[in-house]
């Protein structure tokens, strides 16, 4: 006889509202910005560069210094110092073999915690703000073959180092298979840095020129790879 009474939503309160506008694709988003603008600041306050024409602090010595220099390498690659300055710093304080490890740890370091702050904190706004066929390939590329594509950006890079980690956040691609290649692919590049650092002395020593040379190999072949990927990328999307 009687039509039954639909029951009332409860109202949303102050804390409810409140806690969703925090939790909302755009705020954080805006707190991965201030995230990353404080790192930037915080870099140019600390000024790295004084590790090549200072150096290491003398009470800090041993596996504890290439320990330190290490989160601190990952750090200031989250607050885009250049990793090739940091390589250098990492020869000339350490040597090839411990340098060569400290530096390999920080990449790692500072792509996982670029990738997670990317993810956790970027990737929804991100995919919103750069919808088209362009990172729809990019992201199909990641996903399909993620290993392989950013084992190429780090054996020939063409992309930096904090545009790449961003780019994989963004996608669907795993974080265990984008560390990996990382850490593999930045074997190559990074020796060859750490290797000119530690002969910085003596600039005509076979090993120095050795680095330097494969330096600027691997700089060209990086333009080249990146030239194709571009004329790829831009096939895709025109077929699409």
């Amino acid at each position: 006889m009687f039509d039954p009474v639909p029951a009332a939503r409860p109202a949303e309160g102050p804390a409810l509202r409140l806690s969703r506008a925090l939790l909302s694709p755009w705020s954080r988003f805006s707190l991965l910005v201030v995230v990353l603008l404080g790192a930037a600041s915080t870099m140019l306050l600390f000024e790295p560069q004084r590790l090549l024409a200072s150096g290491w602090p003398p009470q800090l010595t041993g596996s504890a210094a290439a320990m330190l220099f290490g989160l601190a390498y990952g750090a200031l690659t989250v607050a885009f110092v250049p990793r090739p300055l940091l390589n250098l710093a990492a020869g000339a304080l350490f040597g090839t073999q411990t340098g060569l490890a400290a530096a390999l740890a920080g990449t790692v370091l500072g792509a996982g915690v670029s990738f997670m702050l990317g993810r956790v904190l970027g990737q929804d706004a991100l995919r919103t703000l750069l919808r088209g066929k362009l990172l729809t390939a990019a992201d199909g590329m990641l996903s399909r073959h993620g290993f392989r594509s950013v084992l190429a950006l780090r054996l020939f890079p063409g992309i930096p180092f904090a545009a790449a980690n961003y780019c994989a956040a963004t996608s669907r691609m795993g974080c265990p298979p984008f560390l990996l290649a990382t850490g593999l692919g930045s074997i190559p590049n990074t020796a060859a840095y750490v290797i000119a650092g530690s002969e910085a002395a003596s600039p005509t020593s076979p090993l120095f020129l050795a680095a330097t040379g494969f330096i600027a190999v691997s700089a060209l072949g990086g333009a080249l790879v990146a030239w194709r990927k571009r004329h790829r990328l831009g096939r895709g999307t025109a077929k699409g």
